[in-house]
């Protein structure tokens, strides 16, 4: 889910090449997080858990926030081991789809599916 008055109130804060920064910059460290979470300690993915799902949740993406809440939570509670890298990953990209598919060629938000 994406809470899109979230990403159009963020869009007007810091506008529109602002917001492509920071975007690309999500996406960039999202992406590289992804990659490591399987081969981590469980501080780390704690950590690492923690960073995205307060990215994500300033972004507007609150599905994928909270799924990494949730794990974020497991592992601080000794359950690391029990917290599935690839449904974190899958999340995300089904977030990141959703995303891009609501925005227009023009980058302005429209068709929300999400």
């Amino acid at each position: 889910m994406i809470d899109w008055n979230r990403v159009e109130e963020l869009r007007r804060e810091i506008g529109e090449g602002g917001f492509a920064e920071v975007l690309d910059l999500f996406w960039d460290e999202v992406e590289s997080i992804l990659d490591r979470l399987s081969n981590q300690s469980a501080p780390q993915l704690e950590a690492d858990l923690h960073f995205l799902k307060g990215s994500a949740w300033n972004l507007g993406f609150t599905g994928f926030g909270a799924h990494c809440q949730h794990g974020e939570k497991m592992a601080a509670q000794g359950l690391a081991a029990d917290v599935d890298p690839e449904l974190v990953t899958r999340q995300y990209r089904i977030t990141k789809h959703a995303f891009l598919a609501g925005l227009e060629p023009s980058g302005q938000i429209g068709n929300r599916v999400a």
